[in-house]
């Protein structure tokens, strides 16, 4: 018996934005999508909002939807969220399973763009991590795909950096 697919795939969505307000609502949108890995590389994550009550429930709900969601962090340097982002060490704490944040290498800290990936279908790109210019992709294999792929050497060449612990246990 053939069965022939007679849906279309969905149409990807591909959108700019040029401030901050237009990153921090794509990086809100990308959230409210579905999805199972959510990766993040940025310089510090200070743009980011982590200390926010908003953002941590957002975060919150992305990592309760299943117990098979994850958020893998990579980050040049840890200051920031150790330091300045007490929700989102709690978050960590909570879901010690789920949430991992790993620091970069000496040998990449050069990289300045900062991206967002959920699975390899939707994303956030910054191209500058200091300036707020960039794009949100929703429903872009393509894209998605390759960003994941940069992700994955990024991760390979970080190493574990922060613990909801002070003994990082």
């Amino acid at each position: 018996m053939n069965e022939s697919i007679d849906a279309a795939p969905a149409q990807s969505q591909y959108e700019r934005f040029d401030d901050e307000e237009g990153f921090q609502q794509a990086v809100d949108r990308l959230l409210q999508q579905s999805g199972r890995e959510l990766r993040v590389f940025d310089p510090d994550l200070s743009g980011l909002r982590l200390n926010m009550p908003e953002r941590i429930v957002r975060l919150e709900c992305f990592l309760l939807a299943s117990r098979t969601r994850r958020l893998y962090i990579a980050i040049h340097d840890t200051d920031y969220v150790t330091r300045y982002c007490p929700r989102m060490m709690n978050l960590l704490a909570h879901f010690a399973h789920a949430v991992q944040i790993q620091r970069t290498d000496e040998g990449i800290r050069e990289l300045q763009d900062a991206f967002f990936v959920l699975d390899a279908v939707h994303y956030v790109r910054r191209p500058v991590a200091r300036f707020w210019r960039g794009a949100i992709g929703l429903g872009d294999e393509t894209e998605a795909l390759a960003m994941r792929a940069r992700f994955l050497e990024i991760w390979a060449a970080s190493y574990p950096a922060v613990s909801a612990t002070t003994l990082g246990l």
